[in-house]
């Protein structure tokens, strides 16, 4: 009965990510003009009220991770990774992580790989790369793996995250994320 409810619980599409919060492992990214009306590797700056280059932004470094994470979930990956080079510390963990998540979407598994390994050992309790890398093991068939990470991301602090849930659920239904 507990197996029915679990899979009955992944495969509904009700939200399960917490309410009302911003932090990047908790929920999927906000759309906002970036995405709607930025082309290219532009970002939305409200200061200047326009779309401009991430490096003429006055946008935080943080903004402009929230920028990336944005780009990748519409699926503008190229875009994203022009927004990441304007990173002002490329060797952070949160810049590995989506170097690692744009390069695999992009089809460069392998280094999507190394940045991940980068990302996790610079920081072993970023839970959104060990849930990205966990992805890559579920998309090679390789499940032992992908719950090790998943057991790492509970581990670590990250049950009941948007990081411990799209990785629960590709393990469960096969189907990875763009974000």
């Amino acid at each position: 009965m507990k197996r029915i409810l679990l899979c009955l619980a992944l495969a509904l599409p009700a939200p399960v990510f917490a309410a009302g919060s911003d932090d990047p492992v908790v929920t999927k990214p906000k759309e906002t003009k970036t995405s709607k009306e930025c082309k290219g590797v532009k970002v939305w700056d409200e200061d200047k009220n326009r779309c401009v280059r991430p490096k003429q932004s006055s946008l935080t470094p943080q903004e402009l991770g929230q920028a990336v994470r944005e780009l990748a979930y519409a699926g503008r990956f190229e875009d994203a990774q022009g927004v990441l080079r304007a990173l002002p510390d490329q060797t952070s963990d949160l810049a590995l992580t989506y170097w690692g998540f744009t390069t695999r979407k992009l089809g460069d598994v392998n280094a999507g790989l190394v940045f991940y390994g980068d990302a996790i050992n610079r920081n072993p309790d970023n839970i959104l790369a060990r849930s990205y890398l966990g992805q890559v093991h579920v998309e090679a068939g390789r499940m032992m793996a992908a719950r090790t990470q998943l057991n790492e991301i509970v581990a670590r602090g990250g049950a009941g995250t948007w990081a411990e849930t799209s990785l629960r659920r590709a393990i469960a239904t096969g189907q990875t994320y763009n974000y």
